[in-house]
Order: structure tokens, then C-alpha cells, then sequence
């Protein structure tokens, strides 16, 4: 790709400092081609996950998160208290070390193996911080990638119980309920991130959003747990907390925090030239959640006494999440792989 010259680039920042912000490259857990559902059941088993060859993760020289991490969550709409305990055990088992192997812990070690210019790795502690309530939809049911922000400048500049301003080290995860459409939700994405405008917020927040995916798109955003109409004959496999929205959330939240952590202002680990459209570690590592994974088969998976399918534990709970690329060793790993 060719190189810009100093005017295009000079134009290209101005135009994203006015504009509606072009979040990095959203997730959705299943490829945008309709591959059969034998494909999908059957996929090749052989060992896929990722190319040494073709992927060329690189350091942008940007910040990463080192610090302790306190991920400050907004509850956008109706949510339920088991819902939220779900999503919040999810967030706690980050650093939860002691936790049944495998592990979200384990899963995190991932992440922490990234590190700044001066070599510090990407903290081993990652908290829920304080938390904020929009039970009443303040912007709506419908939101755009700027009202989106308008909804998180309310909740860091609350006249009751603002969230604290954490630019460092803090993340804002903003979850909407299954009654909430966000632009591009479900044709495009199931979650992104990017970070808040000044000229919006007051302040440069690395934020991701998330949504839960239950009435609108299912068979999109919370497969294995869902599965799309056009995949006939294909039955959808058992959440592990008995709530498919949710169940279906917790790899994109995963997902988005793990590129958040590792480039939170878009400017420090992804591959490409491009980075208004960076692919990220995740990015590389879509659809693959153990030894096998690749094109459109998900990889060998855990099956409880229940039924349910997972790939890693949490503090008390089980979780399934996708894996991420491993830029030691060029492939996508994860806690759950067999040769571990």
C-alpha cells in the first residue's frame, strides 16, 4: 500500500477530529461468507491457528496499558442482576490465578505477554471499577458511534455517582441491553472500541461497546449459542450460564478489552498500514477457540456434565472465548489447547 503524503495525512487527521469516529476493526463471531452448515459441523480438523508466514503484527510505538487496569462499566438499558453477575465474574476472572485450569486467567496471559517501548509487559491486574446505571435509555434505543460517546460523557460527568477519569489505565465497557440497536449492530458488528473525543467527552477515554445480541441477532453475535436461519439442519450448542445474549457477549467483551489493553489509542500493536482499520490481536484469532480452529471450524471445545460448551473457567463460572495471537510464537493461543 502506498504511503499518503503529509498533506493527505495532515487532511485525513483533521477529517477524524471532525467526523463521526471510525472505531477499530468491530467483531463479529462468525465469518462474513454463508458457508454451508456441513462445513460447519464437519470443519477441517487439521491444526490452523494463524501464519507465521503472512501475519505481521508490528509495535506502533503508542501506549499499552501497564498499569493496574479498572474496567468502568455502564449498563446501558433493562438488564437483569443474573445478567450482570455473568458479565461482572467474567471481568474478575482476568486476574483470578487461582482459578480451574484452564483458565480467563490463563487466557489473559496472552495479552500480558505484549509490552511498551521501554519493554513493560501489559498488567496482570485487571479490576471492575465503580459502575453506572442508564436504566432509562438516556440517548434513546437507537444510538449512533457519537451518541455513543455522548452516552459515556453522561456517566463520567453524573451530578450523582460519576464514573472517575481514568485515561491511564482505565477502560469504559459500555453494554447495551437486547432492546438496543447501535449503527452497523449485527450487519457489520457485534462490538468495538476506540476512544472518546475530546471535544465530545472532555477527555481521551480508550472505550468498547458491546451489545447484547438476543432479540435482534441471535444467530449472529451469540453463536456457537444461536445459529442463523440459513444454516439449516444445525442445531446451536448449550450457553454455559443458561443466557445466550450474555453467554454470546462474553467473547466479544473479551475480545475488545484484549485489543484495548494492547492498543488502546489505536497507535501501538496491530498489523497493516492502516490505522483507522487496524487488525488487531484478536482480529487474527477470530472464530478460533481451541487446538484445530480455523476457517469455519471453532476448534476442540470443553463439554460440561450439563451439556454446556466452553473453553476456559472463570472464578466460578464457565466462559467460552475466543483465542488471541501470540506475536512470540505466531500463532493464536489459548489456556484450552491441547499441547499445553
Amino acid at each position: 500500500m502506498h504511503r499518503p503524503s503529509l498533506l493527505l495525512t495532515l487532511l485525513t487527521l483533521l477529517t477524524l477530529l471532525t467526523a463521526a469516529p471510525l472505531p477499530a476493526i468491530g467483531y463479529r463471531p462468525l465469518p462474513h461468507l454463508r458457508p454451508n452448515s456441513s462445513d460447519l459441523r464437519f470443519g477441517d480438523s487439521k491444526k490452523y491457528e494463524g501464519s507465521s508466514d503472512f501475519v505481521h503484527l508490528r509495535y506502533h510505538m503508542g501506549p499499552v496499558l501497564t498499569g493496574s487496569i479498572t474496567v468502568h462499566t455502564i449498563w446501558y438499558g433493562q438488564w437483569q442482576k443474573s445478567q450482570k453477575k455473568i458479565i461482572r465474574e467474567f471481568i474478575g476472572s482476568f486476574s483470578a490465578v487461582n482459578a480451574k485450569h484452564p483458565s480467563v486467567a490463563g487466557w489473559w496471559d496472552t495479552v500480558r505477554l505484549y509490552t511498551d517501548q521501554t519493554g513493560a509487559n501489559i498488567s496482570r491486574s485487571v479490576r471492575l471499577g465503580e459502575q453506572k446505571n442508564d436504566r432509562f435509555y438516556s440517548h434513546g434505543k437507537s444510538l449512533t458511534r457519537l451518541s455513543i460517546q455522548s452516552v459515556i460523557k453522561s456517566a463520567v460527568t453524573a451530578k450523582t455517582k460519576p464514573l472517575p477519569i481514568n485515561p491511564s489505565n482505565g477502560l469504559y465497557l459500555l453494554l447495551t441491553s437486547d432492546d438496543v440497536y447501535v449503527d452497523d449492530f449485527c450487519g457489520q458488528v457485534c462490538g468495538f472500541h476506540y476512544f472518546t473525543f475530546p471535544s465530545i467527552v472532555g477527555y481521551t477515554l480508550p472505550f468498547a461497546w458491546v451489545g447484547n445480541s438476543a432479540k435482534l441477532c441471535p444467530g449472529i453475535c451469540a453463536y456457537p449459542f444461536a445459529v442463523p436461519e440459513y444454516m439449516q439442519g444445525l442445531k446451536p450448542l448449550k450457553s454455559p450460564n443458561g443466557d445466550v445474549g450474555v453467554d454470546g457477549m462474553i467473547s466479544v467483551i473479551g475480545h475488545e478489552v484484549a485489543e484495548l489493553a494492547t492498543n488502546p489509542l489505536v497507535n501501538a500493536w496491530y498489523a497493516g498500514q492502516d490505522p483507522v482499520a487496524p487488525v488487531e490481536i484478536a482480529d487474527l484469532c477470530e472464530g478460533i477457540y481451541g487446538t484445530g480452529g480455523g476457517g469455519s471450524y471453532m476448534g476442540q471445545l470443553l463439554k460440561g456434565k450439563d451439556g454446556a460448551t466452553y473453553n476456559m473457567n472463570g472464578i466460578r463460572r464457565r466462559y467460552l472465548v475466543q483465542w488471541l495471537w501470540n506475536h512470540v510464537v505466531s500463532y493464536c493461543t489459548g489456556p484450552n489447547a491441547l499441547d499445553q
